[in-house]
């Protein structure tokens, strides 16, 4: 009888030693399961799910705006002084709904080429106005021809064309023609070819952002998505060279498993140039457990903060010797015309951009950009680009629209957020297809692992008990 129950409490060892073994084997064997998985389905190829989503994203984005309505113009023309500001908005459109054209496979460098249309259409619903509501803002053509022609002689003639056409330093225009286009008087009347439209965002619908090509990553999975060459503007190319400004992905997507040490970079055409984020925190997105990867101060910094930003101070005198920080000067990609972007209400920015104008109230929560991101696939599955587009404007003493100025501005014309999140239909995809079957993996593995140990240990426990009783 004593034999027999030793035998079986040995058996029971036996079977929890087996058992925690297996699970110990069944922790890196589906590990590899699930990597080669994830590998497989990530790939830029026909019949990937990354494939699918990747050619039109299945995610509502949308676009909102905030116009800043100037309220003092009059006495800023005359005397100077601060602009003040009122923030109107959001007006809301919804953008990338429009499927990726043209694309491309090169199954020799395993890369694949597209255009990404452009498309915007108005969400109503979504939005304190409408399209026809109107704004005081910034003369854009008036702004940009002082900069654009210095020479003295020039400015007289500019100045009689903008006297004739009425026009001053600041105008009222309405939403839709802020954004998307309207025809300048002033510009109308120049007696040479020039482009006559004017608009923050023009031109936008029916044209489209590339041609991007990126690896696929069917040979190096670390490079999926990765931006190969942008061709979307000369001007970009050429500057793109000098600073080594396209690194990374669209921010659609990255490499997978992405560790939280992990630098994320991604470029964005708005700026024309690549940027960063690093990670924030940790975040549960309708069940789905996501790294939130934010943009860092340091990523607008000065040259003297941050020495890899040393090639983006293109010049002297309004950057006061690259010691300013918080605006980028995108010049170069705009054909000379004075646009800087900044975070919005000049978040991180240094303290004299701000102090020309009352109306700012820069905050963190809403006004940084940020990525929640799905470690193991790298999919981008909420994201908050946020971005505020300024003009810079200067004094010009033969133009009398500018003349009165006692300083250089970098004056707010409108900020935006462009956000998306994963729906709730395809959130449930993801956790059945994805992050489920992690988590049972790794839930039967532990329970393999501990009741094989607590198997193990409890007879064992109960072996030597009884082997002892039976030797008194």
């Amino acid at each position: 009888m004593g034999c027999d129950r030793n035998c079986g409490l040995i058996a029971g060892a036996v079977i929890g030693a087996v058992l925690a073994v297996f699970g110990g084997i069944l922790m890196p064997v589906g590990d590899m399961l699930i990597e080669k998985k994830i590998k497989k389905e990530v790939v830029l190829e026909e019949g990937t799910i990354a494939f699918k989503n990747w050619v039109k994203t299945g995610t509502e984005v949308y676009r909102q705006f905030w116009i800043f309505d100037v309220q003092n113009p009059q006495e800023v023309a005359v005397n100077g002084g601060k602009i003040k500001l009122k923030q109107r908005g959001p007006y809301t459109y919804r953008v990338r709904y429009l499927a990726k054209e043209n694309i491309t496979h090169d199954f020799e460098n395993l890369t694949v080429s597209f255009v990404q249309p452009n498309g915007a259409i108005f969400e109503p619903s979504l939005s304190v106005g409408t399209e026809n509501d109107n704004f005081t803002v910034l003369n854009l053509a008036v702004a940009a021809a002082a900069q654009l022609y210095e020479n003295p002689f020039v400015q007289v003639i500019l100045n009689s064309l903008i006297k004739k056409s009425k026009s001053s330093m600041f105008q009222t225009r309405t939403l839709k023609e802020l954004l998307w286009g309207y025809k300048d008087p002033f510009l109308s009347l120049v007696p040479y070819p020039v482009p006559t439209t004017v608009g923050v965002f023009y031109p936008y619908n029916n044209t489209a952002d590339g041609v991007y090509q990126v690896f696929t990553g069917k040979d190096n999975i670390s490079k999926v998505a990765i931006i190969d060459t942008y061709k979307g503007s000369k001007n970009l190319s050429y500057w793109s060279s000098y600073c080594d400004m396209i690194n990374g992905t669209d921010a659609a997507s990255f490499p997978p498993f992405i560790e939280k040490t992990r630098v994320l970079q991604f470029f964005s055409s708005d700026i024309c140039r690549s940027v960063y984020a690093v990670f924030g925190a940790d975040i549960n997105l309708k069940g789905i457990p996501v790294y939130r990867f934010v943009l860092p101060p340091k990523a607008f910094a000065s040259p003297l903060q941050n020495p890899d930003n040393h090639c983006f101070c293109t010049e002297q005198i309004i950057s006061k010797n690259c010691t300013l920080y918080g605006v980028l000067n995108i010049a170069k990609c705009k054909e000379g015309r004075p646009v800087y972007i900044s975070l919005p209400h000049f978040l991180h920015a240094s303290p004299e951009i701000g102090e020309h104008f009352e109306g700012l109230n820069p905050n963190e929560e809403e006004h940084s950009t940020y990525l929640d991101v799905e470690p193991i696939t790298g999919f981008t599955l909420r994201f908050a680009k946020r971005l505020q587009v300024n003009m810079l404007v200067k004094p010009a003493k033969k133009i009398e629209a500018l003349k009165k100025l006692k300083q250089n501005y970098i004056v707010p014309i409108l900020w935006l957020n462009e956000t998306g999140t994963i729906g709730d239909e395809k959130a449930n995809m993801f956790r059945s297809q994805v992050t489920g079957k992690v988590s049972l993996l790794g839930l039967i593995e532990m329970i393999l692992l501990s009741v094989g140990v607590v198997m193990f240990v409890a007879f064992m426990i109960s072996y030597c008990a009884c082997r002892s009783k039976r030797e008194k």
